[in-house]
């Protein structure tokens, strides 16, 4: 079942397109800030998503800009009051896949999803990974776990939280890379404040806990850059 992010701060046209793209066959989270819509999809892996232009806290340009800058490759359409030719530029050139103008029709929509998935299915035939091999570890990001065979040959798994989870995968797919600290808090956190880098050090302090039973991986610390993943 394909899953969509729909972030739309008006309640009834919210939970309306929720349903009725649910009814579709269509597994859909509903978000109803920028925000909120960010953490969603920080902590979620989805198909496509759709955006309202005018959003609380986060208007869906800069939602989509940060989506973009995820390095995650995901079709995104702008669903907006706003139909003013400077704005449906500014949406393509974000990096949106489509822009319809509110009030819409729901089955042209439904048909507009169904074009895009298809066209992404046929470009991107390498499907993006959600288990990753981390030395003697086995990272399952969709379930939120981390397994590695024990001393008596049984598999042994420990369950991750959605932040733990989230800041794995990115180690994960920056493995033997730099990884910016601030990308990653800006990425899972929201923003890099002084609160939540405190925040991030506690969930590497238990990565670190985690992955100590191999020895040949470290999380370690790059002076004045960030950290790195050797695997």
């Amino acid at each position: 079942m394909p899953k969509l992010l729909l972030v739309e701060d008006d309640p009834n046209l919210g939970l309306l397109l929720q349903e009725y793209l649910n009814s579709k066959g269509y597994k859909t989270d509903l978000a109803t800030d920028g925000n909120q819509g960010w953490q969603q999809f920080v902590d979620n892996v989805y198909d496509l998503c759709l955006f309202d232009v005018m959003l609380p806290k986060k208007d869906g340009f800069s939602l989509a800009k940060e989506v973009r800058m995820s390095g995650r490759d995901i079709p995104i359409i702008f669903l907006t009051a706003k139909s003013m030719k400077e704005d449906t530029i500014q949406g393509f050139r974000i990096g949106a896949d489509d822009y319809m103008t509110k009030p819409f029709s729901m089955e042209e929509l439904l048909l507009r999803i169904q074009a895009i998935l298809r066209r992404y299915h046929k470009t991107n035939d390498v499907p993006q990974p959600t288990t990753y091999q981390i030395g003697s570890f086995s990272f399952d990001f969709a379930h939120q776990t981390l397994i590695r065979n024990g001393s008596n040959g049984e598999p042994q798994a420990i369950k991750l939280t959605s932040k733990e989870a989230a800041l794995l995968k990115l180690f994960a797919e920056n493995k033997n890379q730099p990884l910016s600290r601030s990308f990653a808090l800006k990425l899972i956190w929201g923003d890099d404040s002084y609160f939540n880098a405190r925040s991030m050090d506690v969930y590497i302090t238990k990565l670190r806990k985690y992955l100590k039973e191999d020895e040949s991986v470290q999380i370690v610390n790059l002076h004045g850059e960030g950290f790195k993943l050797m695997a």
